[in-house]
């Protein structure tokens, strides 16, 4: 099974609170210390933290994220 990014999040609080809300719909997000490397945590760059669901998915999380991270950041 594969992940795919559908959301990279700039502020690390609110990529935590999109994670815990995909979970509540019913996704599985990959947690922040999933997928790195053993003993190393998964570690984000210069676009923020991505935030993965299995490519299942993805199309149904993607519409969903858009919508809570556009209601979290007041748009």
């Amino acid at each position: 099974m594969g992940y795919q990014i559908i959301a990279q999040v700039e502020n690390p609080s609110i990529a935590r609170v999109l994670v815990v809300a995909l979970k509540a719909h019913g996704f599985h997000p990959l947690e922040g210390g999933d997928g790195g490397l053993p003993g190393v945590p998964n570690l984000f760059g210069p676009k923020g933290v991505p935030v993965q669901v299995p490519q299942e998915e993805a199309e149904d999380a993607t519409l969903l994220a858009r919508e809570l991270l556009s209601e979290m950041e007041g748009s």
